[in-house]
């Protein structure tokens, strides 16, 4: 068993100011499933507290990088919009299979003439021969790609 924490962070640049994106991922999910419907198929809000408020667990609907479906519930752990982070803990799903914590950041930031977004997983293995999550890092900044893309069209 493997009970290290692991990290592994990629940045790339956007066209957009990160506040329409980090406003969608947080506080509007579910506009995902138009922005991204290749790999977003559903998600809910699966308690009474408001869409991006701390505490709040969410159930996604999706298509993984295998091309399966597959779903995960999360929880919002960390909001700041001044900042435009948000961080979340998956709590069940496919994934916690392969590691037995995963947690998601995404920051946005300015820095010189460029927007550029930031996501960084946290997480432990549960074997060191489970391979580190790049392809699914890929996924999710393709994601952001695509609610870049549907904005700028």
């Amino acid at each position: 068993m493997s009970a290290q924490l692991r990290k592994l962070v990629s940045s790339t640049e956007i066209k957009l100011d990160g506040k329409l994106i980090h406003e969608i991922l947080t506080h509007k999910p579910y506009c995902m499933t138009s922005t991204s419907p290749k790999f977003i198929q559903g998600v809910e809000l699966l308690d009474d507290r408001e869409w991006g408020k701390v505490g709040s667990v969410r159930l996604w609907k999706f298509i993984s990088q295998d091309g399966k479906t597959s779903v995960a519930k999360d929880i919002i752990e960390a909001v700041d919009d001044a900042n435009k982070s948000v961080t979340f803990r998956m709590i069940e799903g496919d994934i916690l299979m392969v590691y037995n914590t995963f947690a998601i950041t995404y920051n946005f930031d300015k820095v010189g003439g460029s927007n550029l977004v930031t996501c960084t997983f946290e997480y432990e293995k549960k074997d060191d021969n489970i391979p580190d999550p790049h392809s699914f890092m890929d996924v999710c900044l393709n994601g952001i790609k695509d609610i870049e893309a549907y904005h700028l069209n």
